[in-house]
């Protein structure tokens, strides 16, 4: 009689394991051959420690399946399933030579902002975005540790793997390979970190990230004119930086600083984007001005660098945020907007 394979795990299904459920739904078995009459398999343990606890359990299956018509030979292995090592993210930068730039990494490119909540983040995932739908390999780096917000805005709920506890392997979505300390930790888990640490997370994620073959990798830098900053336009090769400000004065005056942080990192600006420009009612058509209007254009044309887009207030790009599809995925005059800004720093050969 010749056995078959659903024969043998129906035997196995039915050894109770001391933790509830059996071989077969606990997804134990491995490796099951059928040569004539032999029959071999491995059983899968989920630790060494519970590995050595199931030697009982490995002879009481190699019996029942012995007991099968049709078996000549039995023959059931114990393995366990291996651990990666753990990967600590954080502590102090360590000593390295040359730059810090990933070998595959054609352009490095960051976009910051004087101070918070002038949609940077929003920004740079839609960017990412525009540019992988022009056909460029993009890279999104989200380097604002202390309040990561790209996991989120790419609908990414997995946790990067590092199968040798060195290197990491980061997440992809809608064509952006994305890092970020966000999708390290649980989302309600605060970061408490002073500035070495930061340094040292921020030199993991550009170091020990197999980034691959990238035409531009986009550093999403937190607000301000902080370590992070320093310690990216210091020892990296940044091709340049785009600051994201609003119309009103309050931001202005920080975005001012930004643009003087980088003059004084001598990273160059390529240009300023304007957020938040204007708000239109979607039931009357008007526009509204709510955060002043043409401060951003007033600045870069005193600065001398270009006003590289001027975006409106919109519903979707926030739905989009937080639903973890970036408006620049679709159609829409948003998705044109960003697709133009991509399509400047294509022309201008910054990408």
């Amino acid at each position: 009689m010749q056995i078959s394979k659903d024969d043998i795990l129906a035997a196995l299904q039915k050894l109770a394991l001391p933790t509830g459920g059996n071989l077969i739904s606990a997804d134990m078995i491995r490796a099951l051959t059928i040569e004539g009459g032999q029959v071999r398999f491995v059983i899968e343990a989920p630790s060494p420690e519970i590995a050595r606890q199931m030697e009982p359990l490995r002879k009481a299956a190699e019996r029942i399946v012995a007991d099968l018509p049709g078996v000549t030979g039995v023959s059931a292995v114990l393995t366990a399933e291996a651990k990666a090592p753990a990967l600590k993210i954080g502590g102090h930068a360590k000593p390295q030579e040359g730059v810090m730039k990933p070998a595959g990494v054609k352009t490095v490119l960051a976009i910051g902002s004087g101070k918070g909540g002038v949609g940077k983040s929003t920004v740079s995932s839609n960017l990412a975005v525009a540019l992988a739908r022009a056909g460029k390999k993009v890279g999104l780096l989200d380097a604002d540790i202390h309040g990561p917000s790209q996991p989120r805005m790419f609908g990414l709920t997995a946790r990067p793997a590092s199968p040798d506890g060195k290197m990491i392997v980061p997440l992809q979505a809608h064509g952006v390979t994305v890092m970020s300390i966000g999708s390290m930790l649980a989302e309600e888990k605060a970061v408490i970190w002073r500035g070495p640490m930061l340094m040292g997370a921020l030199q993991q994620m550009m170091m020990q990230v197999e980034w691959g073959e990238l035409d531009v990798l986009i550093v999403d830098l937190p607000p301000g004119t902080g370590d992070v900053q320093m310690s990216l336009c210091q020892k990296s090769e940044v091709a340049g930086a785009i600051v994201v400000s609003t119309p009103q004065d309050v931001a202005l005056i920080d975005a001012r600083k930004a643009l003087d942080a980088f003059a004084t990192l001598k990273t160059p600006v390529l240009g300023l984007i304007e957020n938040m420009a204007v708000f239109t009612c979607p039931h009357c058509g008007k526009d509204s001005h709510i955060f002043g209007h043409g401060g951003v254009a007033d600045e870069a044309a005193k600065m001398g660098v270009p006003l590289l887009a001027q975006l409106p207030i919109d519903l979707d790009t926030r739905l989009g945020g937080d639903g973890g599809t970036p408006v620049a995925l679709g159609d829409s005059p948003m998705a044109q907007a960003y697709a133009a800004l991509a399509d400047r720093l294509i022309k201008g050969g910054i990408v």
